[in-house]
């Protein structure tokens, strides 16, 4: 079955919940890692005038409750020989079979991202394939074999331009 991810309406009510409890000492923490997410305890408690101890435990809260979500390096797609990045559009039979469709496409591990929309698709998501045989292969035998998938649109990415985190306001 699909993971909790897929009730959005819970998941946006949780946030919001969670984004009313962060204080500015939080903001503070958050601004300081996610511009160096390397950046020892000891120099973030320097910057914001408290212990270490106190940066753990607001690090630790924020991981508990969804605020931070991972701590992870990022590894070039093309180093790995991933050559195509494409947005596929995907239009659904029903919107009642997004936890079907999510299911799948969380089996499929060349699709990176889903994210569910407004508008012309019912989901978007990002996939990396090595060449256009390899994505066709994935489109043919995989994405569009999904019961619940109606159509697909793909996009290809000819370049990524701007990648950053949201600014931390404090």
């Amino acid at each position: 079955m699909c993971k909790k991810s897929c009730n959005f309406a819970a998941n946006f009510n949780h946030f919001k919940e969670i984004m009313e409890k962060i204080d500015e000492l939080d903001r503070k923490i958050l601004k300081i890692i996610t511009q160096s997410a390397r950046i020892p305890f000891k120099d973030v408690a320097e910057q914001c005038g408290v212990s270490r101890a106190a940066v753990h435990q607001r690090v630790q809260k924020m991981f508990d409750n969804g605020v931070i979500t991972g701590s992870s390096y990022h590894v070039q797609p093309r180093s790995l020989g991933y050559e195509l990045c494409v947005y596929i559009g995907i239009s659904m039979e029903k919107a009642s079979m997004y936890n079907q469709v999510i299911t799948a496409l969380q089996k499929i591990p060349e699709v990176v991202e889903a994210q569910y929309t407004l508008g012309a698709f019912g989901l978007l998501i990002k996939v990396y394939a090595h060449d256009n045989e390899h994505l066709l292969q994935l489109l043919n035998t995989k994405i569009q074999e999904i019961p619940g998938v109606a159509n697909t649109t793909t996009l290809t990415a000819l370049a990524q331009p701007i990648y950053r985190q949201l600014p931390i306001e404090v």
